[in-house]
This record gives structure tokens, C-alpha cells and sequence, in this order.
């Protein structure tokens, strides 16, 4: 989907993490289209390099591994200052039975999702510019957990609990995070598709929108976040009616 643009990121840097694909390149795309100077991070730099070819010249980017606090804390000390901390790194989803789970891999799945997040903010903050913002991203799963969900919906509600936290802490800097419903994006590129295409049309059918979301209809959010000088401590929720069904 096509968004008007007025320049309301005119003049400022956007960094997004997890930007190769899916939210985080949707929200790239849509802070360029504002007039904004976007770094795009991602783990590889192949990923990073196919993003900018997406993007392309006005975008800059570079490889970050989001589970190294030394790599995180090197990064922003070089990286200079900035207006806008944008965090969308994620991996595959991990749903399963409580009796099923290995805990120690369990434990792993904080580590992109949540202590990267913190490490980000940890070491992002104190270079973000006077007005700017952190955006982070969680899911509805904290808010409506379904059978099999318990270690992601613990994974959202410590992102969501992370946010407020820091919108009090950090004041005046505003912290955010935007809680996505189902999307078709590539977070789901381990289901088998046919499996992947009848979840997607049983959520649609359900929905109150009467489809599953684009990364275009999620990165709107971030938009308005970073722009909206009066939003913090916030989850904007963007799930097409998901909690009210």
C-alpha cells in the first residue's frame, strides 16, 4: 500500500534494527518516504545489502549481531547521534507445549527478542537526540494467548512491561512499542505453506477486517510513534479486531 508523505521525518536519522525483511524493512522504507536518513542493521550482511538494493541510495546499513552487548555497545558508540531507535529484530517463532519445552532453548528466545531490545535501548539512549523516540516491537500474544503460546506471550508481556518501564525512566526521551496481530510476513516462513496459507485464511475469515495484516499496515504505527510528540509509555496495537473476537 501507497502512504501519502509530508516530510514529518524531514532532517531526522532513523536506525532500525532487524530491518532486512519484514516489519523492520517496511518501516525503513516508510521513514525514507518521510524524508528521513535510515541506518538499516541487520546479523548478515548479505540480508543488509539485499535490503538496500530494496530501499535504495538513500539508505545506509551495515551487519550488528543483536546477541553480542559488546557488539551493541560498540556500534552505538560509533554510530553517532540519532533521533529515532527503531527495534524489529526477531526470529522464527517458537509455540509449543509446556511439557514439550527444552528450557535452556526456551531461554534463548529472550535473547533477541527482549535482551536485545534492553541492550539496544542501554546503550542507544544517551545518543538519541532531544524529541526523539524508541520504538519496540511485542505481538497481541500478552493480551490474548492461545494454547501452545505461553513462552511467547511471556516474551511480549516482558517487552510490553520493558516499555513502560523505560517511558519513565528515560523521560523526556518517549519509548514506545507497536503489538502486531497476525501478519503475512516471512515470520512464518517455517510453517509448511499449506498449513501457513489455511491459518492465514481461518484468521481472515475470523478477523474484523476480514483479512491478515501487511508489514505496510504495522510500519504506519511506527511512523506515527516517532512522529507524535506526545506518545509514551504506549502499545499501539494494530491486529485487525483480534482482541475484540
Amino acid at each position: 500500500m501507497m502512504h501519502a508523505t509530508n516530510g514529518r521525518l524531514l532532517g531526522q536519522r532513523v536506525i532500525v534494527l532487524g530491518a532486512s525483511s519484514g516489519i523492520g524493512l517496511a518501516v525503513a522504507r516508510e521513514a525514507l518516504r518521510e524524508q528521513a536518513e535510515v541506518l538499516v542493521v541487520s546479523s548478515q550482511i548479505s540480508r543488509v545489502e539485499k535490503a538496500l538494493e530494496y530501499l535504495g541510495n538513500k539508505a545506509q546499513g551495515c551487519a550488528l549481531d543483536l546477541h553480542d552487548e559488546r557488539a551493541i555497545e560498540r556500534f552505538f558508540a560509533t554510530a553517532g547521534e540519532f533521533d529515532h531507535l527503531v527495534y524489529t529484530a526477531g526470529d522464527a517463532l517458537t509455540t509449543g507445549a509446556l511439557t514439550g519445552f527444552d528450557l535452556t532453548a526456551a531461554r534463548s528466545v529472550f535473547d533477541l527478542r527482549y535482551w536485545g531490545a534492553l541492550a539496544a535501548a542501554k546503550y542507544g539512549a544517551r545518543h538519541i537526540r532531544p524529541g526523539g523516540s524508541i520504538t519496540f516491537t511485542t505481538g497481541i500474544a500478552s493480551a490474548r494467548p492461545q494454547t501452545g503460546w505461553s513462552l511467547m506471550s511471556s516474551v511480549c508481556g516482558a517487552v510490553e512491561a520493558l516499555t513502560r518501564a523505560l517511558a519513565v525512566e528515560l523521560a523526556p526521551l518517549r519509548v514506545n512499542a507497536v503489538s502486531p496481530g497476525v501478519l503475512a510476513t516471512n515470520l512464518w516462513a517455517d510453517m509448511p505453506q499449506a498449513q501457513r496459507e489455511q491459518l492465514f485464511a481461518d484468521v481472515s475469515e475470523a478477523l474484523l477486517v476480514g483479512r491478515v495484516g501487511s508489514a505496510e499496515d504495522v510500519a504506519a504505527a511506527y511512523l506515527f510513534l516517532m512522529s507524535s510528540g506526545y506518545a509514551t509509555g504506549q502499545i499501539h496495537v494494530v491486529d485487525g479486531g483480534a482482541l475484540l473476537i
